[in-house]
């Protein structure tokens, strides 16, 4: 929300084991996608905003402790778009039956 235009759409898509969230802000410039995870690390366009450069940098290494990846782009309408892929099982036929309540 902080980087998306006022009344604009943020998409967050749930498929299986990957989460998508998209934005129609400006986006992350090519040459700061490499560094967005790292801790304090704050892009051209960020260092004049509020904050730490401490939040992705939080958000990669939970994920990563959580056997998962995590990665920057850009969305189809030009904004940033993070992608995060957990291990695990993608539905609930999958998960042993004593995690699965009888019916």
């Amino acid at each position: 929300m902080k980087w998306s235009p006022p009344d604009s759409t943020i998409r967050v898509r749930l498929t299986g084991n990957r989460l998508v969230v998209a934005d129609s802000g400006p986006g992350i410039a090519e040459a700061d996608l490499p560094y967005v995870f790292d801790r304090f690390f704050r892009g051209a366009s960020g260092r004049y905003t509020q904050g730490t450069g401490l939040g992705l940098s939080i958000v990669a290494k939970t994920v990563e402790d959580h056997g998962g990846t995590v990665r920057a782009g850009r969305s189809a309408d030009g904004g940033a778009e993070f992608t995060v892929r957990l291990p695990g099982v993608t539905h609930v036929e999958a998960l042993p039956s004593i995690l699965v309540p009888a019916s």
